[in-house]
């Protein structure tokens, strides 16, 4: 793969596509040219598996050694364009898509991913170019909801997504948010 590839840009499908999602907005920082092609392929890769990439993967795909991935990934984090677990140099969301299990589950191009809140669960067939279906439960009473995104709509425009953190505060605890 080339690292290098331009963000933004979609690619070919299938199951072996490597797939590039469009950029998130990112916090200005002393991320660089190569830090913005890691997370391309970060990204890239986490489609085409399925799952989290892991540094060693990577690294052994790029001919780069595994600290050099996994100092690329702090600076992403602290540049707020990708979340690390707080243990670990794992990730643990590549937004929209969340690398650990949670409420928020999405089928889109073929797979089920899980979304990191019902914002997100949009957010994962707008980055797929995909129609999809959103399954999860409404945290206030508990009641399932499913909802088809189909061109880019969703099937059920009288939900309402609502955050209880201001969006100022929410890389304040962005797992929380």
């Amino acid at each position: 793969m080339r690292v290098g590839a331009r963000l933004g840009r979609r690619r070919a499908r299938g199951p072996s596509a490597r797939v590039e999602v469009r950029p998130a907005i990112w916090k200005s920082g002393s991320m660089d040219a190569s830090d913005l092609a890691l997370r391309s392929v970060t990204y890239s890769r986490f489609v085409e598996l399925g799952r989290a990439p892991e540094a060693r993967e990577l690294a052994d795909e790029l001919g780069l050694t595994v600290t050099a991935v996994t100092d690329g990934w702090r600076r992403l984090h602290d540049a707020h364009a990708l979340v690390l677990s707080p243990a670990s140099n794992e990730l643990r969301m590549l937004n929209p898509f969340s690398a650990v299990p949670t409420a928020y589950r999405v089928e889109a191009a073929g797979r089920w991913w899980y979304a990191n809140c019902a914002w997100d669960a949009f957010g994962i067939c707008a980055a797929l170019r995909a129609d999809g279906r959103i399954e999860c439960s409404c945290p206030d009473c508990g009641d399932a909801i499913a909802v088809d995104v189909r061109h880019e709509r969703p099937s059920d425009e009288s939900l309402v997504f609502h955050c209880l953190v201001p969006a100022a505060a929410w890389w304040d605890d962005i797992a929380f948010t």
